[in-house]
């Protein structure tokens, strides 16, 4: 592959992405309260980043039950969907093209965030450890605090939940998005019944990796009635080994994680989804993601493959020149220089991200960052 390879074009779902570098979905916690509600704040931040050749929102919850972070936007009200119009038509404005995450966390909240006060919802009554959840609602950085003890979803309410995921895309296509990415990994709700760990149903939807994966293909199905199947994409965070405990929970280790998400792959190759997201593990030493898994995972789906984690351009470059990725997630690197593609592209100085600043605030760390001069 030629130096430009992360600038050719790439065909997704009759888009043309203009380039290979993306925007991957991260929580900013920036909505507008009461309601969880974009703003011109966010239309902002998503316009300056606009010259990705592909844009994930944040996670954005599809009903109340799914938020487990203070001011996280949502994809239910017609106040939010009013909002996302205005992210959105920045984004198109700039030539951008962006797809909305939907998101439901399951058992990774608290009660607090909940209706009512009641128990978040799950597979099953197992609750999430080794993660903290945000719990304030005020304009202050947010407190944290355990996951509460889940309840378990009843059949009917599984079949529930795959009506409001098509709501929600409803919802999406109504705000002005290209398309949809259902969250499926990092140990929230989808993730939670592929899980062995998470999902000790004894209904349809639990027992056989099979019956596991039902509830996926249910809600894949249900989103691309509203939006075609070249426009839904589907995230993953497979997690091969691990010896801290801490970060079990983002990736649910499965006995066997090449099976696991490899008959997942298939099945959404059927499908004819538009894209897999992968999400790798991005923490200090971390392990890498096996190439025979890589491998698999090109043999197995056809269409475009993304992956996102502490992904550098020197590592894209090299997914990319073995063939086994076609778009490529920069976070933090994305947060602190809105302009990345430019600056990669001409070779110049990447600012550093304040980590002080990710989550929660206003302008600082947000949309402050500064353009390259050159």
């Amino acid at each position: 592959m030629t130096e430009s390879s992360l600038f050719a074009p790439l065909s997704l779902g009759g888009l043309t992405l203009k380039n290979r570098i993306a925007l991957p979905p991260l929580t900013r916690s920036r909505s507008s309260q009461p309601g969880d509600i974009p703003n011109e704040l966010m239309a902002t931040y998503y316009r300056q980043r606009a010259t990705a050749g592909f844009m994930v929102t944040e996670g954005t919850q599809i009903e109340p039950r799914g938020q487990g972070y203070a001011w996280t936007p949502g994809i239910y009200s017609q106040e939010q969907v009013t909002g996302w119009k205005k992210v959105t038509e920045a984004v198109h404005q700039e030539g951008g093209v962006i797809f909305c995450q939907l998101w439901h966390v399951g058992r990774v909240s608290h009660t607090s965030l909940q209706p009512d006060n009641q128990p978040p919802v799950a597979p099953s009554a197992l609750r999430a450890t080794a993660v903290k959840v945000f719990i304030e609602t005020g304009p202050e950085a947010g407190a944290l605090a355990d996951p509460s003890m889940p309840r378990a979803l009843s059949t009917a309410e599984v079949k529930e939940l795959v009506e409001l995921y098509r709501l929600a895309a409803v919802n999406a296509k109504a705000a002005g998005f290209d398309g949809v990415e259902l969250h499926s990994a990092n140990g929230y709700l989808l993730n939670q019944f592929i899980s062995e760990h998470t999902n000790q149903r004894t209904d349809e939807y639990g027992g056989s990796l099979t019956n596991r994966l039902r509830f996926l293909r249910e809600v894949t199905e249900a989103v691309i009635s509203v939006f075609g199947s070249e426009r839904v994409g589907v995230r993953f965070a497979p997690l091969f080994e691990t010896t801290d405990e801490e970060r079990v929970y983002l990736g649910l280790v499965e006995s066997d994680p090449h099976a696991t998400y490899i008959q997942a792959a298939a099945m959404l190759n059927e499908l004819a989804i538009g894209y897999l997201s992968i999400a790798e593990a991005d923490w200090d030493n971390s392990p890498d993601l096996p190439l025979t898994f890589r491998a698999a995972l090109r043999e197995t789906f056809s269409g475009p493959i993304m992956y996102a984690g502490r992904y550098t351009e020197a590592k894209a470059k090299s997914i990319l020149g073995q063939g086994y990725g076609d778009l490529f997630g920069f976070g933090r690197t994305f947060i602190a220089n809105p302009d990345l593609p430019h600056r990669l592209q001409n070779n110049l100085p990447l600012n550093p991200v304040n980590p002080a600043t990710l989550y929660g605030g206003g302008q600082q760390g947000y949309i402050d960052y500064p353009f390259s001069p050159a």
